[in-house]
């Protein structure tokens, strides 16, 4: 059958890296037969500024009944201040399509980019687990007072039984599937006693479903020291929503940059977003400098959840060597060496890498 993915370029760059995804994803559909059917829409500033349209009604339920996966680009537009098209769009859809599971594979693809001495490409290769529906992004709190000296501000972290439960026992899956043996959770239960209470008991109760998977509990702060001492340590990090917002930009740091930094919102089973890292970077829009690597890395992380595992290999190695042999856009050609090439210029070249693996 048919696996219908909704497009959303959306903002900025987006446009500019989604093409070259979808043309990626469109060329293996073809010679491997996977009928990936793609349609685009145009949710972001630009239809945001012209009719005040964020997304129409009833387009989540649109997304639960006719499609497989959503192929996201970026939002984000300096035209609109306080971004609410952005938070009406892609918060929303994580919310109300409840994907839970935030993916960040941190995985460096070449030693040049390792800003760590002595740590290459068998040192930094972990992955992060996010919860992506609660936390300190949920919205939840308010102001009293506002505008005064005597303004008060809340923010109000949530933490539910539940939740908690469901993305530490995403992580131990995700170990058993990738043959990885250690998982760790990032809490600050030392501080936070009551919510990050609940992470350290409910992390130690789904730990003794799992022996033969080595877990341990860290505080944040001691983590994010420790993945720069030393990475090797660390296979399959969890954490909240927050923090794994912050690990998951330090991770992508020590693996080459945002710029090849892919990301999954997942709920298994039903229809998942996926997009990278680096946001719509308004500065260089159009600019022909935008990386399209993360675009085409979160497209095997598509499809891996839509059950092609083999071509989503197809294209990681297209990555990997496209990274160590071919033309890089300016955030990677200084580490790298060479004139700075163009985004079409990679894609092109990346199409190509990814033909000769089919063939």
């Amino acid at each position: 059958m048919a696996q219908r993915i909704a497009v959303i370029p959306g903002d900025g760059i987006g446009p500019e890296v989604a093409r070259i995804g979808v043309k990626l994803l469109s060329r293996i559909s073809e010679v491997r037969g996977l009928d990936l059917q793609f349609d685009w829409f145009d949710f972001g500033a630009e239809r945001y500024l012209l009719d005040g349209t964020v997304l129409p009604d009833g387009f989540m339920d649109t997304l639960r009944r006719d499609y497989a996966a959503v192929y996201f680009g970026a939002v984000g537009d300096p035209r609109v201040p306080g971004n609410e098209h952005a938070k009406g769009i892609l918060l929303a859809m994580r919310f109300e399509l409840d994907l839970y599971i935030n993916l960040r594979p941190c995985r460096l693809l070449d030693d040049r980019l390792s800003p760590l001495k002595g740590k290459g490409r068998r040192e930094l290769n972990f992955v992060v687990v996010r919860e992506n529906t609660e936390g300190l992004y949920t919205g939840t709190g308010g102001s009293f007072k506002k505008g005064t000296p005597d303004e008060i501000a809340q923010e109000v972290e949530i933490n539910t039984r539940k939740g908690v439960e469901r993305i530490c026992e995403a992580a131990f899956a995700l170990a058993a599937a990738v043959k990885k043996k250690r998982v760790c959770m990032a809490d600050k239960a030392n501080v936070l006693l009551h919510g990050h209470g609940l992470w350290r008991r409910v992390f130690a109760e789904v730990a003794k479903k799992h022996p033969g998977v080595e877990a341990k509990a860290m505080y944040v702060d001691a983590l994010a020291m420790d993945l720069v001492r030393q990475p090797e340590a660390y296979d399959v990090i969890v954490t909240n929503n927050l923090f794994g917002d912050i690990l998951t930009d330090l991770g992508a740091a020590l693996t080459g940059g945002l710029g090849i930094a892919a990301s999954g919102n997942i709920h298994p089973g039903r229809v998942s977003l996926f997009e990278p890292v680096h946001g719509s970077a308004p500065d260089i829009a159009g600019q022909g400098k935008a990386n399209p690597l993360a675009m085409a890395l979160s497209g095997a992380l598509m499809l891996d959840h839509l059950g092609h595992a083999a071509e989503a290999r197809v294209i990681e190695e297209a990555v990997r060597q496209q990274v160590a042999e071919g033309a890089h856009t300016p955030d990677l050609a200084p580490a790298l060496g060479g004139p700075a090439s163009t985004t079409d210029q990679v894609g092109a070249e990346l199409l190509e890498r990814v033909e000769k693996l089919l063939r």
